[in-house]
């Protein structure tokens, strides 16, 4: 009887949840459709400012169009979107070139979704907008140096009065759960190939190694250094210069960074509206016409490169950690990743392919199933790698068959090693009174149970495991580079690079960006101007864009300048890699590095 009630009540709830969502959708429906046909609502007019705000975060992903027709139906605005990197170069570029467009204006501070190498595109995307001799603009109340990075490239800097600066350098603290583990009665055990394969670090000490430490500096350094170079350029003060002010002084006041020369003048918003009022002319301030970098692509139509031809460039974006199976667009599933690839080898319309890399690695099985396709594509048609802020490990993999490969100097790659890691509960389980009995026909038949640690010669086993995929690792990158494998050696043991070195020691080819790629792959292909951009993978499901754009509206109002909340959510962002390990040998080609340098 019971039963048959809990029939009765699940089909009455998923009747309700069908006209609900039913109704729902075809109104959302109706509001796009009536969004469609009235077209962008933003526009451009004489002595209009382009405004880009930071606080919305850069994002180097494909920018699913039906988004913004969602978000318009909802009543909700498309401004406070993440801009996707691609669409905000190409937007800054075209206004650059747009008599109407009088100057640019920076506000804001970024989010932390925004990597140094992400960073550095659109810095030079400001330096070139600044070099067609239209102004740029930066107001706010107080920036730090991944703000700063990009406010140095504005001809304009203005701070509020009561503004304060943070320019103490870099750092990069990494969290770690050994004691934690090890109160609990949790036990990890890892093999490795690699001596500064670090990825397995957090879970085993409660400190970085002096390899880690080492690595770590040195890739601290050469950003560090990036930093100070361009941002002395743009001031007109010496690297020196910079260097003191970080040592000396670090925190500094609105009127110290005047004087230090990092800003031109301080304003009060009503003052900075008045500027911005004489520079367009508007009568009132209500007056003035700005338009959003996003509101600006739709209307300028950017983003559709050569769209009049039929050829194409694929532009694949790989992001987030690499697994065997997965439906998740942050995700590279291999099954599904394979499959896209093989689709673009197959397809007599792409011409070539752009491989957009954002990805610390993960499955050492998927990502040699991925790069196997790679390596097809490469010896088909044109195949370009182009690094974000990090392709490491097997995130390297993926771009070491590429004709070519691109990094900016802030890329984090390299991390040529691999780890197994294999957690038991035993000490846990037995001391709240859970015992386990196996009945086996061999020894070693339960050899991935977490009811007890490893053996010694099971250790050795998986040991063995390890080291032949590595070596696979090493002959791989050997023969896609032209590389001795003993100089594939002496860069890899798990070590990352940043971009500049990386270069050094032949693992990249150019340092670059995104757009550069691109036009590469176009020119090896020979495509002239016929051609058109594509974009890969699909954009999501229509209904899951709708919801998780409302849901991101939800979570981002709760606490986000919270220093408690940041912590737990940056716990949960370390511990979410082990929801990622699926690999069906245990084996994984993955860095320890995310793109979270302060």
């Amino acid at each position: 009887m019971g039963k048959f009630i809990q029939q009765i009540l699940a089909t009455v709830i998923g009747l309700i949840l069908f006209v609900t969502l039913g109704l729902g959708g075809l109104l959302l429906l109706a509001a796009i459709a009536a969004v469609v046909t009235e077209g962008p609502s933003a526009s451009v007019k004489d002595d209009t400012i382009l405004t880009l705000d930071l606080s919305h975060g850069i994002t180097d992903a494909n920018i699913d169009p039906p988004l913004g027709l969602v978000e318009t139906a909802l009543g909700l605005e498309n401004k406070s979107r993440a801009v996707p990197l691609r669409v905000a170069i190409d937007a800054i570029d075209a206004a650059a070139k747009d008599d109407q467009i009088k100057a640019l204006y920076i506000t804001g501070t970024l989010s932390s979704v925004s990597g140094y190498a992400t960073l550095e595109e659109l810095r030079q995307a400001l330096v070139d907008f600044r070099a067609s001799g239209k102004s740029i603009y930066a107001y706010g109340g107080g920036w730090d140096e991944r703000d700063y990075l990009l406010v140095s490239a504005a001809d304009h800097i203005i701070l509020t009065p009561n503004a304060l600066m943070e320019l103490n350098g870099l750092r990069a603290e990494m969290m770690f759960f050994a004691g934690a583990l090890n109160k609990y009665g949790v036990g990890v055990q890892v093999i490795r190939a690699g001596q500064y394969k670090a990825a397995v670090e957090p879970f085993i000490r409660t400190d970085n190694s002096p390899a880690a430490a080492q690595q770590t500096q040195a890739l601290l350094d050469d950003l560090w250094q990036e930093f100070v170079t361009q941002v002395a350029a743009s001031r007109k003060l010496t690297p020196a210069k910079i260097e003191a002010i970080a040592n000396q002084q670090g925190l500094l006041s609105a009127e110290a960074a005047k004087n230090a020369g990092l800003v031109d003048r301080l304003a009060y918003p009503d003052e900075m509206e008045a500027e911005l009022q004489k520079l367009t002319g508007a009568e009132k301030a209500e007056d003035i016409h700005d338009i959003s970098v996003m509101e600006y692509a739709e209307v300028a139509d950017v983003g559709t490169t050569n769209a009049s031809g039929n050829k194409q460039v694929a532009l694949v974006y790989l992001n987030g950690d690499i697994v065997s199976s997965s439906d998740s667009s942050e995700q590279i599933a291999g099954d599904r990743t394979a499959a896209l690839l093989k689709k673009l080898r197959l397809d007599d319309d792409v011409k070539a392919v752009v491989l957009r890399i954002n990805s610390p690695g993960g499955s050492a099985f998927a990502s040699e199933l991925v790069a196997r396709e790679i390596k097809l594509l490469h010896d088909t048609k044109p195949t370009i790698a182009s690094m974000g802020n990090v392709a490491a490990s097997g995130g390297y993999q993926l771009a070491t068959y590429a004709h070519k490969i691109y990094a900016s100097p802030a890329t984090i790659t390299g991390s040529i090693g691999v780890f197994g890691m294999v957690p038991n509960v035993q000490k846990l389980a037995n001391d709240n009174g859970i015992t386990w009995d196996s009945v086996q026909t061999n020894p070693s038949a339960d050899l991935y149970s977490i009811s007890r640690p490893r053996t010694p010669q099971e250790l050795a086993m998986l040991q063995g495991m390890v080291d032949q995929t590595y070596t696979d690792f090493l002959n791989m990158v050997s023969q896609s580079r032209s590389l001795p494998v003993a100089d594939v050696r002496k860069v890899a043991e798990g070590r990352v690079w940043s971009g500049i070195d990386a270069k050094g020691v032949g693992l990249v080819d150019e340092l670059g960006g995104l757009e550069t790629a691109i036009q590469a792959a176009a020119k090896q292909a020979d495509l002239g101007d016929n051609w058109k951009l594509v974009e890969y993978p699909d954009a999501q499901p229509f209904q899951l864009q709708a919801l998780t754009s409302i849901l991101s509206r939800v979570s981002s109002h709760s606490a986000a300048n919270d220093p408690l909340n940041q912590a737990i959510q940056r716990a949960q962002r370390e511990l979410s890699f082990l929801q990622n390990l699926d690999d069906p040998k245990g084996v994984y080609a993955r860095s320890a590095f995310q793109p979270e340098i302060r």
